[in-house]
């Protein structure tokens, strides 16, 4: 059974995905923004979860949050599950908090980015982003696509590691309002598939996904002075390598 941290799991696909892994036997680490929110997680914890807390828009306790992951042990996989859809936090939670976290923590086997295809409308430029979140500068296309290509980068940096991004759909969550016409289910089961299967397939990496079907991305995801540059911006704004 496999050891999985989820971010942004106190509700929405990370809550749902925390709910099957776990009725799956897998070990689950949950997130919550702040202690406020761990009456949200209460029943997952009864369930036998962990749980960390630390607001991704804020930098410093991004660290904290992989500093509390770290002391609870080496995590099989990592679902970047935490996202926002407007404001100056976009782009601190939806990119810089993966990055953050991808560099810190220790050694997991897969990784899986939370992207959007929304992404195909983003913007392949990064000059003017402010990535502290002191005001708007990138929209959420635009995070959807950084990260996308940041799952790319980090499928190619590291050779070892199952990394890939998923497209969960338009699904009837808070994010996405109960009008939303795609499938909840479908909108986690992909994660959860990359997360822990050993089917071929799920043993890939820098694959970009939807509902369990490969997709392709936007072109600017594949190109390679692209992810550098992003990777560039990424390591001046927080001071971190990736390693």
């Amino acid at each position: 059974m496999a050891r999985i941290f989820i971010t942004g799991s106190a509700d929405g696909l990370g809550r749902a995905a925390a709910q099957v892994l776990l009725a799956e036997g897998h070990r689950v680490v949950v997130h919550v923004r702040h202690q406020a929110r761990m009456a949200a997680v209460q029943e997952l914890l009864v369930e036998g979860t962990e749980v960390v807390a630390g607001d991704l828009a804020d930098a410093q306790q991004t660290r904290d949050v992989a500093g509390q992951v770290n002391a609870l042990g080496t995590m099989d996989a990592v679902i970047h599950n935490a996202g926002v859809y407007s404001g100056a936090a976009v782009l601190p939670v939806n990119v810089v908090a993966p990055y953050l976290l991808t560099a810190l923590l220790h050694a997991p086997q897969r990784l899986i980015y939370l992207s959007s295809s929304m992404h195909q409308g983003g913007r392949p430029v990064l000059d003017g982003m402010d990535w502290a979140g002191k005001q708007v500068t990138g929209s959420y296309s635009d995070s959807k696509l950084f990260v996308t290509a940041l799952a790319a980068a980090v499928a190619r940096l590291r050779p070892g590691v199952f990394c890939n991004a998923v497209d969960p759909g338009w699904v009837p969550t808070k994010m996405g309002g109960r009008n939303a016409p795609d499938d909840l289910r479908l909108g986690h089961l992909t994660q959860e598939w990359l997360a822990t299967s050993n089917d071929p397939e799920a043993c890939t990496t820098g694959g970009y996904w939807h509902h369990q079907c490969g997709a392709k991305p936007h072109e600017a995801v594949r190109d390679q002075n692209f992810q550098q540059n992003l990777l560039n911006a990424l390591a001046r704004a927080t001071g971190v390598q990736l390693a």
